[in-house]
């Protein structure tokens, strides 16, 4: 008996050796690496992560990276999707501002966003619009302010379904106003564009990848940004900031995070969070970027820790917003 175990001896410990190995080489030269889309196929979400794939290709040393459009429940599918796959750094997970408000608006959400995944570092921060229908008397928000105040439960407030970028920006306008407004809920951006500027429906928060286009050709009127200093996009330089016209801390962009799945090996998280940092300088992906309206992130969250620790300020802000407005889904 001891000479056989002797004799495999060897052959243990080459196989450690190779185990070993492949556990170090992340990613594995013919094995893909997934990112899911909690969305569906062309929407703003994922064209950033068909750009950001291509962008971590080549610092990842990965000959493929594809994106699977997993969508559904506001998101949850996807973001559950992830939380549940092999954490080997093969599937992960690129989501918007939906990890922060998903708390406050599921009573079911099938993982905990704080535990159940690797933050892996934050991608971009899209900006957003106060817009209106094209026959709204107000040219500005000063006239908008005194218009709102002189039709107060007449007006409507669209935005494209529970738990959208415009759903959060319009519960989050009317909580800084201390003014109620009838929501108006679309299955997506669209349909309630399209009834903005056909009059049907008075106003709209969203994204500047949805409303650029429509304030260029004055489709809709527009009366400031989300964000704390004034945008340089030609068509919207001149459009003031929220703060600036007297509502006072009002900020919020949609951003978008790289996440894994919870126990991913450091070795893969940090050659994951390398490639991102890599990407996130590429020429060719700060201008798709900007063509978005997106603003690349450079500063501290771009590192795991900070990025889960504005996950949770997100968490924070957003929870009380939502409760104060009743929004709950199952």
């Amino acid at each position: 008996m001891n000479s056989l175990l002797k004799s495999l001896a060897p052959l243990a410990m080459l196989a450690s050796a190779v185990l070993g190995a492949q556990a170090a080489e992340f990613p594995i030269k013919d094995k893909a690496i997934t990112i899911v889309v909690p969305f569906a196929a062309g929407g703003p979400t994922d064209r950033v992560a068909r750009d950001l794939a291509e962008a971590m290709r080549k610092p990842l040393g990965a000959s493929t990276i594809l994106v699977d459009n997993a969508a559904g429940a506001g998101g949850t599918i996807g973001a559950n999707k992830v939380a549940k796959a092999s954490a080997d750094g093969y599937t992960i997970l690129l989501h918007h501002i939906g990890m922060a408000t998903q708390p406050g608006l599921y009573r079911n959400l099938p993982f905990k966003t704080l535990d159940d995944f690797e933050y892996l570092g934050m991608v971009n921060d899209v900006p957003m619009t106060l817009i209106g229908r094209p026959s709204l008397p107000a040219n500005n928000f000063a006239e908008l302010r005194t218009w709102l105040n002189a039709n107060k439960g007449k007006v409507n407030l669209a935005n494209a379904g529970l738990g959208a970028a415009s759903h959060l920006c319009g519960l989050l306008f009317m909580n800084a106003l201390k003014f109620d407004m009838t929501t108006v809920p679309y299955k997506g951006t669209g349909p309630a564009m399209t009834d903005l500027i056909g009059g049907q429906v008075d106003l709209m928060c969203d994204q500047t990848t949805n409303t650029s286009g429509q304030i260029e050709s004055k489709k809709v009127k527009a009366y400031a940004v989300t964000t704390p200093n004034r945008l340089t996009t030609p068509a919207l330089k001149d459009l003031p900031t929220l703060q600036e016209v007297g509502l006072k801390d009002f900020q919020v962009t949609i951003w978008h995070g790289l996440y894994a799945p919870k126990g991913t090996p450091p070795d893969a998280l940090k050659k994951l969070n390398d490639a991102l940092k890599v990407a996130l300088k590429d020429p060719d992906f700060v201008k798709k970027q900007e063509g978005l309206g997106a603003v690349v992130v450079t500063d501290k969250r771009v590192e795991p820790a900070e990025h889960k620790k504005f996950v949770a300020s997100e968490i924070a802000k957003w929870g009380p917003i939502i409760k104060a407005a009743g929004v709950y889904a199952d």
